[in-house]
């Protein structure tokens, strides 16, 4: 059964291999980083790093000298210490959570990444989904821009810092506008692309009905384009992260790029390595929350009959949402300090619908 072609686990067959999975990559991780670790000897005096021609010119040092007095050192030592240069074991990079987290400030900066990984999102979507359905559903507009959207993905993202530096300064607006971008060239082809896999049953059901393009739209392309959508979406939250990186190694005003990239200069390389597992973690979370909308939102793509309870989460859902592109968008034309407040409380009743929502699944799953 292991070893069927595209054979299905059961639940406990799930957990522990993966439990047994995750001890092997810990175990080979740990090999690997002490097969790399090197022996460095307690001397005083003694030094990894030679000087450079020209820095032992300016200094007045022998190079040659220095790497004689090194060797002695390190001939005669009696004591050494084992260093994980290049991978630090597991353990350390355990070990260097809770300075990252007293010291750097793990959490505030993740917090202010998360969000600006968000606010690129809202803005790549709301900009792809009208523009591409209206490249993709219109003749004339796929004719006239299709060839161009296709060519958007062989865009150098990387190679356009410096122009988005120009056009938006070097602060917060340059990096929402870099990292939308960065989504926007991957999505809207996409969005495109969905639209011409509606199945065309759907499409003449609706036309023997005498529906208007606009029910078509509404009843057909809106519900099938965003069923498959979500999916994408999701997909590109692993290549957000790349970009975020980027924008924040700029001029490094905070935020989890600019913490990894403090680290690796300054040689802390468990340091580095707790980061990644910190980004890990944020790219896992966020694929199972899209998993969750995508069951709550399009619940046929799971369930013959819908649960009760899930209309109300959807509801809350759509709320949540709403509330939060209100948000964004006023807070670019206006002072949002006083409406705030509304929206919070908006967020939190949408919220709490939620969880009423999936109390009732609970319910009507038990039940049935």
């Amino acid at each position: 059964m292991l070893f069927k072609l595209r054979g299905e686990l059961n639940s406990a067959q799930s957990i522990g291999l993966g439990i047994v999975g995750l001890i092997l990559l810990l175990a080979v991780w740990w090999m690997l980083a002490e097969a790399f670790a090197l022996q460095r000897p307690v001397v005083e005096g003694y030094t990894t790093r030679i000087p450079s021609v020209a820095e032992a010119a300016e200094m007045g040092i022998d190079r040659d000298s220095l790497l004689r007095a090194d060797s002695l050192r390190f001939e005669n030592a009696t004591e050494f210490t084992k260093v994980y240069p290049i991978l630090p074991t597991p353990l350390q990079v355990v070990q260097a959570f809770p300075n990252l987290i007293q010291e750097e400030g793990l959490i505030p900066n993740t917090l202010l990444s998360i969000w600006r990984n968000l606010q690129g999102y809202f803005w790549a979507v709301l900009i792809c989904i009208p523009l591409g359905f209206v490249i993709g559903l219109y003749p004339l507009f796929r004719g006239l821009f299709g060839k161009q959207v296709d060519a958007l993905r062989y865009l150098p993202l990387t190679a356009l810092v410096g122009l988005f530096i120009t056009w938006f300064g070097i602060e917060e607006r340059m990096k929402i506008a870099f990292l939308a971008f960065g989504i926007i060239v991957y999505l809207l082809p996409v969005v495109i692309q969905r639209i011409f896999e509606v199945e065309d049953v759907y499409l003449k059901t609706t036309f023997t009905l005498g529906a208007t393009d606009w029910q078509t739209i509404k009843t057909v392309y809106l519900p099938s384009v965003m069923s498959k959508l979500i999916d994408d979406i999701r997909v590109l939250t692993a290549i957000s992260w790349t970009y975020i990186i980027i924008a924040e190694l700029l001029n490094k005003d905070g935020g989890i790029g600019a913490l990894i990239y403090t680290a690796g200069r300054r040689g802390q390389v468990p340091d580095v390595f707790a980061i990644l597992l910190v980004i890990i973690l944020i790219g896992f979370l966020q694929d199972r929350i899209f998993v969750y909308l995508d069951k709550r939102l399009f619940p046929h793509k799971y369930q013959k009959t819908a649960l009760g309870g899930v209309q109300e989460v959807g509801y809350g859902i759509y709320l949540l949402l709403g509330a939060v592109t209100l948000y964004l968008l006023l807070s670019v034309f206006l002072n949002v300090g006083a409406l705030s407040t509304v929206l919070m409380i908006v967020a939190l009743a949408s919220i709490v619908l939620i969880a009423f929502g999936e109390f009732r699944v609970w319910q009507s799953a038990k039940n049935s």
